[in-house]
């Protein structure tokens, strides 16, 4: 009989958490900045820690319906989603533009100067799952027939789009529009419209992290250093924002998606006051 040796137990495979992000950059730029924030949160965490960008908010939208993503950088159309319909729980506010809204725009040298100016014009959006790109403009066309509606994979093809004369006006965020819009130079475009204002996006936990996961990463992001939260884009000891009101304005806008890819595109409903107010 030997006294003295303990009997050792192999490890358990490590924790898996899947970060992830929208990006409309492509290749290595889309993950390095939070490449910092990966290396800290395994640390932390004792997990293995892998980045997943999607360069869309469709794609993000079905990894999110998939309770793929452990933790989410979700811009507020996204956000929204995940909160109401995949039981994603928001921890904090991501940094960016406190009063963000959608615009849409056309060109300078165009005639029209209100949206129902655009009735039987074709028009572009941005992909289902962008608040600003997609919910809070189809919102402000409820009531139109549009002869088509296009979708753009990024911000700047609404622009792109735009100045080639392939549709008569696009809405996108407004942040975007600005960065975007001197890349077009000569032509010039002019704001016909503007959204009302919604909260900015939010850095969220997944439903499927164990309880206690989820208070030990939530107190990691929270101790995390300045430089690491600001690279990430989120900022800790600060409560995140409310979607209730962005939630109402989705559920309004949610039955239109049936006749968005129609030709034409009839965005009326019978019997339905799409006012969230």
């Amino acid at each position: 009989m030997i006294y003295g040796c303990a009997s050792k137990t192999p490890p358990g495979p490590p924790n898996r958490l899947i970060v992830g992000l929208v990006s409309y950059d492509t290749g290595a730029r889309s993950v390095e900045k939070y490449e910092r924030f990966r290396q800290y949160l395994a640390e932390r965490t004792q997990s293995v820690v892998e980045l997943e960008p999607v360069f869309n908010e469709l794609r993000a939208v079905e990894q999110i319906e998939r309770n793929i993503w452990s933790i989410v950088f979700a811009p507020s159309g996204l956000a929204a989603i995940a909160i109401a319909e995949a039981q994603y729980i928001p921890i904090f506010p991501l940094q960016g533009v406190n009063n963000l809204r959608s615009v849409t725009v056309v060109r300078d040298d165009s005639s029209f100067e209100s949206l129902t100016d655009l009735s039987n014009e074709i028009i572009a959006l941005g992909e289902p799952g962008s608040a600003v790109g997609y919910y809070l403009p189809l919102y402000d066309f409820y009531g139109l027939t549009l002869s088509e509606i296009r979708f753009a994979p990024t911000p700047k093809t609404v622009l792109t789009w735009l100045s080639e004369g392939m549709i008569a006006a696009g809405s996108l965020a407004e942040d975007d529009f600005q960065r975007y819009r001197k890349d077009f130079s000569p032509t010039k475009f002019r704001v016909l419209h503007q959204s009302r204002i919604i909260p900015p996006g939010a850095l969220l936990l997944g439903p499927t992290v164990e309880r206690n996961q989820q208070k030990i990463i939530e107190m990691a992001l929270k101790e995390a250093s300045s430089d690491i939260a600001s690279d990430a884009g989120y900022i800790p000891n600060s409560p995140p924002p409310k979607f209730d009101q962005l939630i109402i304005l989705l559920e309004k806008v949610r039955p239109l998606q049936a006749r968005v890819r129609e030709k034409p595109a009839v965005l009326t409903l019978e019997k339905t006051d799409p006012d969230p107010e």
